[in-house]
């Protein structure tokens, strides 16, 4: 009887000795990571940044942000062009000169007189800047649409040669072409592409940061008011340190991380979160 006690007493220590150390070699199969953050205004002491989350994740918020954008990218901007109810003549203008915003007042120096003649929306602009077409030493047409049907090569005659002392009004006059910007309003697709790149950067900034939570995160944690974080029992491996598209705010400055982080088996890694890692938000596209 105390042989068999002692056989099962035996199995029972030898089954104890098998559980506990693969529970301590679990534990020590993980890592740690401590860091503090910190934001340093200008001219001023560094803060902590407090009660703030950071996201430890996967891959590079960046690279995130970079899928979220390739999965609802913008429109080529030749395509918007291509897509607007404008002229070929001003559509080509556009392309060439890589603009949509006629509102600018560089567009003055970006016209010739064959662009403001040749260009529909261009020459009625030109036309109304200048009273309607009757500036001034401002040539005149001497045809009319019924003389194109009863005597076309003659009006044909008269049309280039309007064409051509028009032009040379415009070389002559340069001035004439100030304010045309103004003229232009009706057919500025300024507006339109401005507000699809504000609907596209609203998108972005809801969608990267779910990618981000859904499929990359590992783990989170707040910071305490002293600016200290702890994620604890990481899996060894490469992850980013994020703050995904938030802002830490101190005084004049806002910085955001994403900041790449090792971690090793049984060992805790410790990182400062500072200006000299941080990003403004004005420096990332995202």
């Amino acid at each position: 009887m105390r042989k068999a006690c002692g056989f099962f007493f035996f199995l029972a220590m030898f089954a104890l000795w098998g559980v506990f150390p693969c529970r301590a070699q679990s534990a020590s199969a993980t890592g740690a990571i401590e860091f503090d953050a910190r934001v340093t205004p200008t001219a001023a002491r560094p803060e902590p940044v407090r009660l703030f989350t950071f996201y430890l994740l996967s891959k590079s918020y960046a690279e995130i942000a970079d899928e979220a954008e390739a999965a609802d990218a913008m429109p080529a901007r030749e395509k918007f062009i291509e897509d607007l109810k404008v002229s070929s003549k001003l559509k080509e203008w556009m392309k060439r000169h890589e603009t949509i915003d006629l509102a600018s007042t560089e567009i003055e120096q970006m016209l010739t007189p064959d662009d403001v003649v040749d260009i529909p929306e261009f020459q009625d602009a030109y036309m109304t800047a200048n009273t309607g077409g009757l500036a001034p030493g401002m040539p005149r047409p001497k045809y009319s649409e019924a003389l194109k049907t009863s005597h076309p090569a003659k009006y044909e005659r008269l049309r280039q040669q309007y064409i051509t002392a028009l032009k040379k009004f415009v070389a002559m006059n340069p001035g004439t072409l100030a304010g045309i910007e103004a003229y232009l309003d009706a057919v500025n697709p300024a507006r339109g592409w401005n507000q699809l790149a504000a609907a596209h950067r609203n998108r972005m900034a809801r969608r990267a940061p779910e990618i981000a939570q859904t499929r990359y995160l590992v783990a989170k944690t707040d910071t305490d008011l002293n600016g200290h974080g702890s994620l604890l029992n990481v899996p060894p491996g490469m992850y980013w340190l994020s703050t995904l598209n938030l802002n830490a705010a101190a005084a004049d400055l806002r910085l955001r991380w994403n900041v790449e982080v090792t971690v090793q088996p049984g060992r805790t890694t410790r990182i400062e979160l500072t200006n000299l890692n941080g990003t403004e938000p004005s420096q990332t596209a995202r």
